[in-house]
């Protein structure tokens, strides 16, 4: 039996709990401190699904999920685009000239630099947007704000001084939904996109090896990073989306040729393509 109960990263009103709530109206989200206690009440089977952020167009990748992926059982079932609209709020009676500082999560305060800036506000950074909007409410001091949802205001009762603060119109982060079974999607309905992680060996041009078999299958790479592993500057991991399924015969040739030239390569997911991809064009997520 399914446990109606999805994790999230963060307090009740994060742009996290949000996806959650458009995903899976009918689950019980919960919040959790931690990525780690996010990723743990899956494994032990106290939900079923976490939410995770893993990049927003405009202030980059979430570093955290790309050292915990790699280490965690989970698999990756699913992708949900959430564009984001930032609010600045602040306890009742408080105004714009009232306010001397903002606190946010750190991509929040990146993702509205213009706004700060221009209302000459101190930018401090906070565990994440929902946190912060709480403290902003506890502290009742009105010459503090917070950066955060519309439903984190209704919560926890703060006036929205100024909307959709964002700087950019395009701002969305994407989320990856994670779950303890390896189910992947099947191929032949619909897009597809297949996860993974792969670390080239120590030799010349070993990169560029591996990646040719993508090029001359004609498999489509919408996403590579690379980060160190270990506190080690040679030990170097990548992290890949692709469009396909590895079932495929494009994928499935150039995934062989990538285990030649790599060591420890392995899957985390292989997942139905959000519908927010069309609206950006083939191999162009817009994230």
């Amino acid at each position: 039996m399914m446990i109606r109960r999805i994790t999230f990263q963060g307090e009740p009103g994060a742009n996290s709990h949000i996806a959650c709530r458009e995903v899976f109206p009918d689950f019980e989200a919960v919040p959790c401190a931690t990525f780690e206690d996010a990723f743990a009440q899956v494994e032990n089977g106290a939900a079923s699904y976490a939410m995770i952020p893993i990049e927003n167009s405009v202030a980059g990748r979430v570093a955290d999920i790309h050292h915990l992926m790699p280490h965690s059982s989970l698999s990756i079932v699913g992708e949900h685009f959430l564009p984001l609209s930032h609010q600045l709020m602040a306890v009742k009676g408080a105004t714009l000239s009232s306010l001397k500082s903002v606190q946010s999560h750190i991509m929040a305060l990146g993702q509205c630099r213009k706004a700060i800036r221009t209302l000459s506000l101190t930018p401090v950074i906070g565990a994440d947007t929902a946190g912060s909007a709480r403290e902003i409410a506890e502290a009742n001091d009105p010459t503090r704000a917070a950066i955060a949802s519309r439903l984190a205001a209704e919560i926890y009762g703060l006036d929205i001084l100024a909307e959709n603060i964002e700087d950019e119109a395009h701002n969305t982060t994407r989320f990856i939904i994670l779950s303890r079974g390896a189910d992947w999607a099947p191929a032949g309905r619909g897009p597809v996109i297949t996860t993974f992680v792969f670390r080239v060996r120590n030799v010349p041009a070993a990169l560029y090896k591996a990646m040719g078999g993508f090029a001359t299958n004609g498999v489509n790479m919408t996403k590579l990073e690379s980060y160190q592993m270990d506190g080690q500057f040679t030990a170097t991991q990548f992290y890949a989306d692709v469009e396909g399924h590895p079932d495929d015969r494009p994928v499935k040739l150039a995934l062989e040729e990538l285990a030649f030239f790599s060591r420890e390569m392995r899957i985390l997911g292989v997942y139905p393509a959000h519908p927010y991809r069309a609206k950006f064009g083939a191999g162009d997520p817009g994230i």
